[in-house]
């Protein structure tokens, strides 16, 4: 009888806990519009539990709906170009993980790839994400929230293709020559300048650079060097997610090719695309240089700018 008796109150509990938190559960859907096969890898953060998959193939046109649980954090990228070799080995010359199979069983993404970052359920119970090109840039990505809600609760990426705008410094090209992915400056010349570390390891000391500024003009929502919070982090609560490589109208094309804008939101004056160069769009963002200790959110931040500083500090710590 004693047992019973506390398990009623337990079970209100938890359930209390779900209702306050607003979240049980949270969905990925990831579609590949690519006119080629991409494979996705997951990485979930170490104080997360990994997902049903880590890895998987997605042909041209197919979706996949993965579900994380409540507070789950992580990332999720696109391999390309991947095969597999007379003894099994799986590998991928975009985005591999080393782990030599299709699942990624726990590793990242090598290098350059585009990554989407999330932290559900966070602090303030709202959902942390972003789309980085920290680790420079493999293929077009958009994170659009499917209802949630939130004054910044809009759609994100990096939705035009870079790789033939690369400048040759950046390039990682195949064997027969083709563009397939463009490396962050960090990555292309292990500069501390470049990796905002050692003496410029602060948001004071570590400024956009001209090579960060080409991925910066080209997709203005996305993060294009470490101190990139204030046009670059969004929130949401409740939200499910589509994530799409490749996002139509025609994002496959080449960067100098001219592109439609898919941004349907009108919480955020950040354009998806930069129209000053080749792109049709909203209007580009001045230069003034972004800080992680800035106003992340702008005028829709409500609770307070030291708290929600503290908070995005530690969500860009997970990763």
């Amino acid at each position: 009888m004693s047992q019973r008796t506390l398990l009623i109150p337990l079970s209100s509990f938890f359930i209390a806990h779900l209702l306050i938190s607003g979240v049980v559960s949270t969905t990925f859907t990831l579609t590949n519009k690519c006119g080629y096969t991409v494979w996705p890898g997951i990485l979930s953060n170490a104080d997360a539990p990994a997902l049903s998959t880590t890895g998987f193939s997605l042909q041209k046109g197919e979706s996949k709906t993965i579900t994380a649980p409540a507070s789950w954090g992580g990332r999720l990228w696109g391999r390309t170009y991947c095969s597999q070799d007379s003894t099994g080995k799986f590998s991928c010359l975009t985005g591999d993980c080393g782990s030599g199979k299709l699942e990624c069983s726990g590793t990242g993404a090598a290098p350059p790839a585009t990554l989407a970052e999330f932290k559900i359920d966070g602090y303030g119970g709202m959902d942390y994400f972003d789309v980085s090109l920290v680790d420079g840039y493999n293929l077009p990505l958009l994170v659009v929230p499917q209802g949630g809600s939130g004054q910044n609760c809009t759609s994100t990426g990096c939705v035009v293709d870079l790789n033939g705008a690369c400048p040759s410094e950046l390039k990682v090209t195949s064997t027969g020559g083709e563009s397939v992915a463009c490396k962050s400056a960090c990555e292309a010349f292990r500069s501390p300048q470049y990796c905002c570390s050692g003496a410029y390891g602060t948001p004071d000391t570590c400024k956009p650079s001209s090579y960060s500024e080409i991925f910066k003009n080209a997709c203005p929502r996305a993060y294009s060097y470490a101190y990139d919070d204030k046009t670059s982090t969004f929130t949401c609560a409740s939200a499910d997610y589509q994530i799409t490589f490749c996002p139509a109208p025609n994002t496959s094309q080449k960067a100098s090719q001219e592109q439609n804008s898919e941004n349907t939101n009108t919480n955020t004056n950040t354009p998806l695309i930069n129209s000053t160069m080749v792109y049709e769009g909203a209007l580009s963002q001045n230069g003034a240089s972004p800080s992680m200790y800035g106003n992340v959110l702008g005028s829709h931040v409500t609770a307070g700018i030291v708290s929600f500083t503290v908070a995005i500090w530690q969500w860009r710590q997970l990763f």
